[in-house]
Order: structure tokens, then sequence, then C-alpha cells
């Protein structure tokens, strides 16, 4: 795991992507050096009322120019993600990072990929896609509008499922699974839980080995105060029960490793 730094980076250039959806790039000089596909940055608000940092999945990294990319979903009003979307180049952020762990590359090099990506899971899967070398089939899923699945194209075949229908195969990424008949050696997924839960039975009933990458609400980042715990089958050594924490332990698991 790399070792994790606290920095103050400027804002590169921030456009929005689709409804409430924003990409950022950071220049992220040392930070872009060990950041890894799969892992997150915690980024503090200007906001001093909010003391806790907000999460965001790393897109992208343009190790090059020594630059990340950002790619997340505003939540609300007067939120940390609103916030931070309305930020402009040339703007500080104090930025902890990177956090967790990410894919094993490794694991998969050479083999059959689906990278399954669903809502704002879909963006660490690009990082994912540009470094992995295998033969990858990237699925996308959508509620209605899409956002990187153009990006996607440069690296992998790609799928997509929208609810409505609207593009792609109506439903879910794993109703492409079952319409295209896509098979695979290994399973990388991001999104949220009742997605992750029906591709870790999935994988299970076909025996492939899959990784999954979880979306839980964190406070501290860095597992220190057990907000973001999930079931485990092993016995954590930091609390002593059937839990991992999803900012340390996590956030990408084997999927046997964890219930959800």
């Amino acid at each position: 795991m790399s070792k994790k730094i606290k920095e103050s980076l400027k804002i590169v250039s921030q456009e929005k992507i689709a409804a409430d959806i924003y990409s950022m790039w950071l220049q992220a000089d040392h930070m872009a050096d060990i950041s890894r596909p799969g892992q997150f940055l915690s980024l503090y608000t200007r906001d001093g009322s909010k003391l806790l940092p907000r999460p965001i999945s790393i897109c992208e990294i343009d190790r090059e120019n020594r630059r990340i990319r950002l790619v997340y979903r505003v939540t609300g009003k007067n939120t940390g993600t609103e916030s931070f979307a309305r930020l402009h180049p040339g703007v500080p952020v104090e930025v902890l990072g990177p956090l967790g762990n990410g894919f094993p590359l490794d694991a998969a090099e050479g083999k059959r990929v689906l990278l399954m990506g669903g809502g704002i899971g879909i963006p660490p899967m690009l990082e994912t896609a540009k470094e992995l070398r295998a033969e990858k089939t990237a699925i996308l899923g959508y509620r209605d509008e899409l956002f990187l699945n153009e990006e996607f194209a440069e690296y992998a075949e790609v799928y997509v499922s929208t609810e409505d229908g609207s593009a792609g195969t109506k439903g879910n990424v794993l109703n492409v699974v079952k319409e295209k008949g896509l098979e695979a050696d290994v399973i990388f997924a991001c999104g949220p839980a009742p997605m992750l839960r029906a591709i870790k039975q999935y994988a299970e009933e076909k025996q492939i080995p899959c990784w999954i990458s979880m979306e839980e609400r964190m406070a501290c980042g860095v597992g220190a105060c057990l907000a973001c715990v999930c079931r485990s089958r092993e016995i954590d050594e930091h609390s002593q029960v059937h839990n991992k924490r999803v900012c340390k332990d996590g956030p990408v698991f084997l999927s046997t490793e964890v219930e959800l």
C-alpha cells in the first residue's frame, strides 16, 4: 500500500459532464506518482463547519503531467460535493491520499476480465482499464444519462446498460452479461451494494475470482473511527470482530472475504 500524504493541490480544470456529475483534474505531483487504480482521495471542503473530508475515487492518473482526475456526483444542496463543484481552476484544495488499496492488476494480467461499474462506481474503473494488461470488457450501468463511456472505448470493449432502456441493454450490468453471452476469468467491479451483491453471487456460481470496490459512507478515511465497517468472514485485528474497515482494508475486497 502506498504511503498517504496530505497536501494542498491546485485545480487544473473542472467541468460538468452529465447531470450532477463533475470532472476535476488536480495537479497532484508526488501523489500522482504513488496512486494506483482503485484507490481514493479524501478532499477537505473550504467550509469550516464541515470538518470531515469527502472520499472520492481516483478516475484517472496522468503520470506524465503528474495529475489526478476525480469524477464525482453532487449529492445535494449545501453538501461537500456541491462546494467542490463551485471551485474553479487555480483554487487549492486540501487532499489526503492516496487511501485504501486498489485492484490487484497482477491477478488479472493476461486473462479475460470483466470490468463492471455502476453509477458513480464507473469512474474508478477507467484507470483500471488503462493500466490492466488483459483482454478487457467494460460493462457500464447507468440510470439514464451516459458519461465516460466513450473514454472507456479506447481501452476496452464497452457495453452499456440503462434502467430505462434508453441506451444499450435495458436493466443492469448482469443483464448485459446474459444478453451478450459474455464470459470472463476475472471480475473487477464497483458500484452500489445491490449491484455488488448480485455480482458476488454470480461470480460464486460461476467460480470466477471477483474483486469488488465497496461504496460506503466514510468519516476519517484512515481506519480509526470504524464508521465504514462491513461484515467479513475473518476477525479484524483492530476491532476483534467480524468486520473490515472499507477505507483502510478496502475499498477493494475479494468478494468471498466480505458479506453484502
